[in-house]
């Protein structure tokens, strides 16, 4: 499972998109999941495979807390475990269970940890911009037809800036032929930070690296806070969802979100054809292209990713069954203080 992308944290949907009592289809690392929210309102994350007979669930329904599937109409909770098998009072249901893994909403994202996991060994670190209460996030997503890499490299590398976008975030930085951009960047216990310098001179704005697929982008805009924030979801090794993400501490209303997300989408139409064209799909290791100075930043991701991340994966977890209340009946869904959706094998 989660082939060249286990055991980290991602983003995988706006926290808006999961509403209740609807299942929601995410892909991750060539694994199908469903998110929905329990009795209580948190979200739940499933493989999206029925443990009978492989069905989608996704397809299926919610209610009190628990998903449907839609073929034979069981039922299972928050956890993967099914509560009701329907035609058969005597199936041993204690002993029935889907795959799940740890999920949480932060920062106005839903997360997702990509392994079966009983509980993660950290957290999601979401950026200050995102957790602040007075700051308004919208988005969208699309999808590109290229390794997820390629598509996080773009999004750490400044020099392309005034070539791809000189009609949006890139207009005003060409200079002559001679000038010299300096990166600045440092490492941080979520990924890296960076600045730019052309000639010496400081300019504005900062990029980061949210590791492992995360880039932020702080826009200047005098004493107001505007980011772009691209996560670079993984769905198999030719196809990248790109969820885009942008917060701010003005016009927060969402009769203005359409106004933003058409900008930040202009932004990456721009990059998409480019990045789509890259050969081959993966980045390769650091010394297989030629690289300069100005690289600074998307080779110490390319390195950080083959040297953590590239054989990563994770096997399936067993099949581990609930404990039952002390008469032997089982926990229902809508007791969602019995069934965590943080937690994965109980």
């Amino acid at each position: 499972m989660f082939s060249g992308f286990a055991h980290v944290w991602t983003p995988v949907a706006l926290a808006r998109a999961l509403r209740p009592g609807r299942p929601l289809p995410v892909e991750v690392g060539g694994e199908r999941l469903v998110l929905f929210r329990d009795a209580s309102g948190a979200p739940a994350a499933l493989v999206d495979r029925c443990p009978h007979r492989g069905v989608a669930l996704s397809l299926g329904t919610v209610e009190d807390g628990c998903i449907t599937c839609p073929f034979h109409g069981w039922q299972l909770d928050a956890g993967g475990q099914v509560r009701h098998v329907p035609w058969n009072p005597d199936a041993k249901s204690a002993t029935l269970r889907a795959t799940s893994v740890p999920v949480r909403e932060a920062g106005q994202l839903l997360w997702i940890y990509t392994a079966p996991v009983e509980a993660a060994p950290s957290e999601p670190v979401v950026a200050d911009a995102f957790a602040r209460p007075d700051m308004h996030v919208s988005g969208f997503a699309v999808e590109w037809r290229t390794h997820w890499t390629r598509a996080m490299e773009n999004m750490l590398d400044w020099p392309h800036l005034p070539f791809v976008h000189r009609r949006t975030i890139g207009r005003g930085m060409l200079t002559r032929g001679d000038a010299r951009m300096d990166v600045h960047w440092e490492e941080r216990p979520w990924g890296a930070h960076s600045t730019i310098t052309i000639d010496g001179k400081p300019q504005p704005g900062a990029l980061e690296l949210r590791w492992p697929n995360m880039m932020n982008l702080y826009a200047p805009i005098g004493k107001r806070t505007l980011v772009l924030q691209v996560a670079c979801l993984p769905l198999d090794g030719a196809r990248t969802r790109m969820l885009v993400s942008g917060a701010r501490d003005f016009l927060r209303g969402r009769l203005f979100d359409p106004l933003f997300d058409w900008m930040n989408r202009r932004i990456v139409v721009e990059d998409q054809a480019i990045v789509e064209s890259s050969q081959p799909p993966e980045v390769p290791p650091a010394g297989a292209e030629r690289s300069v100075r100005t690289d600074a930043l998307p080779l110490h991701f390319r390195k950080r990713y083959f040297a953590e991340l590239r054989a990563s994966s994770v096997e399936t977890a067993p099949t581990i069954s609930l404990r039952t209340r002390a008469n032997g009946s089982a926990e229902t869904c809508q007791s969602p203080a019995n069934v965590s959706s943080r937690s994965a094998i109980r």
